[in-house]
């Protein structure tokens, strides 16, 4: 009986403790796993109830407080990004794949699978929905983004966008706006030769870049501005 009585008490001094949520102050990102699903740019699917959001902070100021907010998630395919971005404008005008999506409203995620070499896969998706998928040699500072290769089937990113507030037009007024997409490993090869399994580590950031009334960024982990300053990137811990 002792030892009943003894062993309730810890399971309820344990069940006590809280929870810990993700934050952005962490350099680690735990990352959930999922059945695979389709993307709509609502970010309503049930599956992302299994993760907590993520804030991600302001680098560079414009003067304006925006909230920007994250999800991820992966699968025994791909990996899962989720952005929601409070704003006022759509600063978006380029109406194409592969543009300089960089000038214009944006959100951003770079991956560094495999720490050995300097080489990371960035992605970028406007709030019109256009998108930019690059893999970037990073050589001491000096880099360039190569377009991938036979970009069709199952190597594609999945991706669509929503507008809160307004209509999904260059310059409407709005209330913010939501990017959900779908990274499938096979995009990444060589870098990624498997999936992630449990346990498994990849370094990478996420990104935000807003025109509205000025430049402003906001990053997970943060940078001294340029956001290909890759050993600064934070760890993706696959649960």
């Amino acid at each position: 009986m002792k030892f009943t009585v003894f062993t309730l008490a810890i399971l309820l001094t344990l069940s006590m403790q809280p929870t810990q949520a993700q934050t952005s102050e962490s350099t680690q990102m735990v990352v959930r796993k999922t059945n695979d699903f389709q993307v709509n740019g609502n970010g309503d699917h049930t599956a992302w109830t299994k993760t907590d959001w993520v804030s991600i902070t302001i680098q560079e100021s414009a003067g304006r407080k925006l909230a920007t907010k994250t999800k991820t998630l992966y699968s025994g395919t791909g990996i899962y990004f989720l952005f929601q971005c409070e704003d006022e404008t759509l600063t978006a005008t380029i109406q194409e794949d592969f543009g300089a999506l960089y000038n214009e409203d944006v959100v951003e995620v770079f991956l560094w699978p495999d720490e050995s070499v300097p080489i990371y896969f960035e992605y970028e998706l406007s709030p019109l929905n256009y998108e930019l998928p690059i893999l970037v040699p990073n050589m001491n500072g000096k880099f360039m983004g190569w377009k991938p290769w036979n970009y069709t089937g199952k190597s594609k990113v999945q991706h669509a966008t929503s507008i809160q507030g307004g209509d999904k037009v260059s310059k409407a007024a709005i209330k913010g706006w939501t990017a959900e997409f779908f990274i499938p490993y096979s995009l990444l090869n060589p870098i990624v030769q498997t999936p992630p399994t449990s346990g498994t580590r990849w370094r990478g950031n996420l990104y935000r870049i807003d025109y509205d009334k000025g430049y402003q960024t906001w990053s997970w982990q943060k940078t001294s501005g340029s956001f290909h300053e890759f050993k600064k990137f934070g760890t993706l811990i696959f649960e």
